[in-house]
This record gives structure tokens, C-alpha cells and sequence, in this order.
């Protein structure tokens, strides 16, 4: 890709996500995620009709009179991309790439964000960290995130999913909203816990912080067509082998490893409490989008 027509890509992104930004995005994203985030502001003596959990038992004892704590919200948000740049996201066999629909999203995300006067970073993920891109606010900070989400190379092609999660919570100490966005093709991610992770790096992450998690996939990854014989290589280890497509039993298989999968997924989300969208990469993400915000 040239240098001019990256510059009419990122342009491209540009205008149609940040017009979804503004226009349609706006009011969910506000009341989604704005004022989630509190910040203690005082004291005061307490009043009937205070929530009794608010009470600070501290200068209760003190003062032998019950006082509850005050709280403010803390408008401005820290929101903080993680995205999968492994080699099965070049992956796409109707309109686009994995990657490209990740590029909007991402973009759409960011943009989001700006509008509402957040701060919002990128983390770039494989199997290790690939690049980090610190939280900063502005419209220069957000066309720099999408030049990268549309030219960055990763040095590797596989994926760890709960390693960039374990990054993450290690790094940012404040609350924060965090998509991770991705595919999801990771069977360590659904795994139970191990010796590396005693607790799953999920359950931490959503206690700390509200995790959302958006997965893109390719409608091809869930189904095989009935074609015969197809030659098939792993983007993430390369390898390569033949698949009769025209037996029944292969597709069907395909079919219940995709379902499987999902199945497991689901029941991850459901056990850290973390909200989740499925975005098939040939279907409109605005409605995901619109779905994941109403949560």
C-alpha cells in the first residue's frame, strides 16, 4: 500500500466512523459508560434513607455518631483498546477481512471516546505484546491509532489472549473500560485454570475494570461449503492440509468444533460477568455495537 492510498483509507475510516460517532454512538456510549467510575469526595453525618453501605465505620467509631462517605463521579474515562493483530485475522472470504472490520471498530470506538472528552489507548497483541499506544485524548491521538490499526505488523502470528489480559491489569492500576476485540480463535482462553494462571486473568480483569468483548469472525469459520477437495492452511502455525469437503461428516464436525467453541466462550463470559458481542465480519457492527452498549 502506497503512502497515498493509505492516506485515503485512513481518511476513508475517518469520516464514516467518526460520523458514527457523533450521530449514533454519542448518547449510548454517555450513558453507558460515563459516570460508572466514582471518586470519594467527603464525609457527612448520616441521614435516614442513606444507603447503610456507604457508612465509614471509621469516624463512625470515632465520632460515635454514624457517617457515611460521599461520592462523586468521575467524568473523565480512561478507555483502552486490546487488540488481536494475529495471522488469523487476514483472514476474510465474502467482503472484507477480519482486519478491516477490526479497523472500523476499533476506530469507531475511539472515536466514540474522543467526543465524550475520555482518553482512550491501544494495546497491539499476538502471543506477546506487540506494541502499546498510551491513553491520550484528541482527534491527531485517534488518526494516529488508526494509521497504526491499518499498517502494523505484528512479529508474531499466534495468539494469547489471557497474556495480554495479565498485561493489562498489571499495567493499569485505575479503573478503566476496556473492548478487547478479536476473534477469539485462542483454545487457551476457555481453558481452565492453570499453573501460569491460578485464577483466570478474565475474572481479575472484570472485577478491576468493565471489560467488554467483541469478537469478529468470518461466516466460513463456523461452516464449510460443499466444494470437494480444498487445501487449508493455518495462519497462526502455518500448517497446511487437505479437507474433503464434499463428506458430510467433515462439515459436520467443522460445524460442532465452531459450536463447541462458542458454547465455551459463553459460559466464560457468564462466569466473570463480562459483556460480549458476536459480529460476523460480513454483517453490519453497528447493531453489535448498538447491542454491546445496551448491555
Amino acid at each position: 500500500m502506497t503512502s497515498e492510498e493509505l492516506l485515503k483509507k485512513v481518511r476513508k475510516i475517518e469520516i464514516k466512523t467518526r460520523g458514527l460517532s457523533r450521530n449514533i454512538f454519542a448518547g449510548e456510549y454517555h450513558s453507558s459508560f460515563k459516570g460508572r467510575g466514582m471518586m470519594f469526595s467527603e464525609v457527612r453525618e448520616y441521614q435516614p434513607g442513606d444507603d447503610i453501605r456507604t457508612i465509614d465505620w471509621n469516624v463512625t467509631a470515632r465520632l460515635n455518631k454514624p457517617y457515611v462517605k460521599i461520592f462523586e463521579e468521575e467524568r473523565e474515562l480512561t478507555v483502552m483498546l486490546l487488540v488481536d493483530v494475529s495471522g488469523s485475522r487476514n483472514f476474510g472470504t465474502i467482503s472484507q477481512f477480519k482486519r478491516d472490520m477490526v479497523a472500523e471498530v476499533a476506530a469507531t470506538l475511539a472515536f466514540s471516546t474522543i467526543e465524550n472528552n475520555d482518553k482512550v489507548g491501544v494495546i497491539f497483541f499476538s502471543d506477546k505484546i506487540e506494541k502499546y499506544i498510551p491513553a491520550k485524548k484528541g482527534k491527531s491521538h485517534v488518526l494516529h491509532i488508526i494509521h497504526e490499526l491499518l499498517c502494523f505488523e505484528p512479529s508474531n502470528t499466534k495468539t494469547d489472549i489471557n497474556a495480554v489480559i495479565q498485561y493489562f491489569v498489571n499495567a493499569q492500576k485505575r479503573r478503566s473500560t476496556v473492548f478487547l476485540i478479536s476473534d477469539l480463535l485462542d483454545p487457551k482462553f476457555v481453558t481452565k485454570p492453570t499453573k501460569r494462571y491460578a485464577v483466570n486473568p478474565l475474572m481479575i480483569a472484570s472485577n478491576r475494570h468493565d471489560m467488554k468483548v467483541i469478537q469478529i469472525y468470518d461466516r466460513r469459520e463456523t461452516e464449510l461449503p460443499d466444494i470437494g477437495l480444498l487445501k487449508l492452511k493455518d495462519a497462526e502455525t502455518q500448517k497446511r492440509m487437505w479437507v474433503d469437503t464434499s463428506v458430510p461428516s467433515v462439515r459436520k464436525n467443522y460445524a460442532q468444533s465452531w459450536e463447541k467453541n462458542q458454547m465455551a466462550l459463553n459460559d466464560l463470559f457468564m462466569r466473570t460477568g463480562t459483556d460480549y458481542v458476536s459480529i460476523r465480519s460480513d454483517e453490519d457492527y453497528v447493531k453489535g455495537l448498538m447491542r454491546l452498549f445496551r448491555l
